[in-house]
C-alpha cells in the first residue's frame, strides 16, 4: 500500500495535472469510478491505476489521505486511473469541430453530446482546450472513452459539407442541413466558435455554408449548447 505523497507514481500522476506534462507524456488522468467504468465498458486499458485502501476497487492501494493529494476533485476520489491518450483522424458522417473553444467544460460537454446524438467524431481546432484536462475529461461523463477526436489546423481537413454556425448569420440551420442532405457528399461538419468571438472570418470563408440557430431573445448561445441544438438537427437529416 502506498503511504506516503512524495510516492514516485504518485508525482508522475501529480504532473499530469498540467499540459505541458499531458502533451509531453501523452497520457492523462480520469478520476471516479464513473469514469473508470467507463473507460472499462470502452475496452481503455490504463497505463496505471489507484484505489484508496479498504475501498474494494481495483488498483494499487493507496492510503485515502494520500488519495486525496493527487486528487483534483473538490471531494476528493476513491480511484483513479492513468490512462494513453488517443488521437484519430476527423470522420464523418456527422462531426462537430470547435474552432478557439477554449473553456474546458464546454470541450468536455460537447464530446458528451456527441456520444448522446451518435456523432461520429469531435474536431479540435487552433485555441481550443485540451479534452484531455481534468475538467474536460469530468465533463465529458466519460464520453471521452467513446467518442473519437481529433487535432485539426484548417476546414479542409474536415470531413463531408462543412457548416459554420454564426449568430443570426445565414440561413437557418434546418435549411442548410436539408440542403447538405439533398448533396453529395453524404457527411456533414459543424463548427462551432467561440461564444463571444465566434469564429474566424477566415474559417467561415472556408465554409461551404453559414447557418444560424433561430433563437428569440439572447444574442447568442453557449459554445456547448449552440453545439448540442446542432447535432440534434443533425440526426433529424434523412442519412444516418
Amino acid at each position: 500500500m502506498i503511504t506516503s505523497p512524495h510516492n514516485e507514481a504518485l508525482k508522475e500522476v501529480r504532473k499530469l495535472a498540467g499540459r505541458r506534462w499531458r502533451d509531453k507524456l501523452g497520457e492523462f488522468v480520469a478520476e471516479g469510478e464513473d469514469l473508470l467504468a467507463a473507460a472499462d465498458a470502452a475496452g481503455w486499458v490504463a497505463s496505471a491505476r489507484y484505489a484508496a485502501a479498504d475501498s474494494g476497487l481495483p488498483g494499487v492501494p493507496v492510503a485515502p489521505h494520500v488519495l486525496a493529494t493527487v486528487s483534483q476533485l473538490g471531494s476528493g476520489t476513491r480511484a483513479l486511473g492513468v490512462y494513453p491518450q488517443r488521437w484519430a483522424a476527423p470522420a464523418g458522417p456527422r462531426c462537430v469541430a470547435l474552432w478557439g473553444v477554449g473553456d474546458p467544460g464546454n470541450v468536455g460537454t460537447v464530446i458528451r453530446s456527441a456520444l448522446a446524438f451518435g456523432a461520429s467524431s469531435v474536431a479540435l481546432g487552433p485555441g481550443s482546450a485540451d479534452p484531455y484536462g481534468h475538467k474536460a475529461v469530468r465533463a465529458s461523463m466519460g464520453a471521452l472513452f467513446s467518442v473519437p477526436v481529433a487535432r485539426v489546423r484548417s476546414v479542409r481537413e474536415l470531413p463531408g459539407r462543412t457548416i459554420a454556425l454564426a449568430a443570426r448569420e445565414g440561413e437557418p440551420l434546418q435549411a442548410a442541413l436539408a440542403a447538405a442532405d439533398a448533396a453529395p457528399p453524404p457527411a456533414v461538419t459543424i463548427l462551432v466558435g467561440a461564444e463571444r468571438e465566434g469564429l474566424p472570418d477566415a474559417v467561415v470563408a472556408a465554409c461551404d455554408a453559414v447557418a444560424h440557430i433561430p433563437i428569440a431573445h439572447a444574442d447568442s448561445l453557449n459554445a456547448a449548447m449552440a453545439a448540442t441544438v446542432a447535432l440534434y438537427e443533425l440526426t433529424r437529416i434523412t442519412r444516418p
